[in-house]
């Protein structure tokens, strides 16, 4: 039985657990990994403020600093999710995205 993500973004699945999110499928050669560093309570509900996006190889032959390809902070959930999946949908289409430092 294939598994079906209960959570979805843009037709991607979303995976949380605690402050860490993934965005896309494993099995394709990159995703996107999203920390939520700080919260706030917005009308009685803790949100995400200030949170740290990466777009990540799955090449699990590279060593862990290696396989971040772009990174960057953005103020709240969406922001990130916005800037991920734009990153994340170029490099599926275009393959390998050039790393800037």
């Amino acid at each position: 039985m294939a598994f079906t993500p209960k959570l979805t973004y843009k037709g991607k699945p979303l995976v949380r657990c605690n402050n860490e999110i993934y965005y896309g499928s494993l099995a394709d050669p990159f995703v996107i990994f999203i920390q939520i560093l700080t919260t706030k309570e917005e009308n009685g509900t803790q949100v995400a403020d200030k949170v740290h996006v990466m777009l990540m190889s799955t090449d699990s032959t590279k060593a862990l600093p290696d396989r971040v390809v772009k990174q960057s902070s953005k103020n709240g959930l969406y922001a990130a999710l916005e800037i991920g999946s734009m990153w994340l949908e170029r490099a599926l289409t275009e393959g390998k995205p050039s790393k800037k430092k």
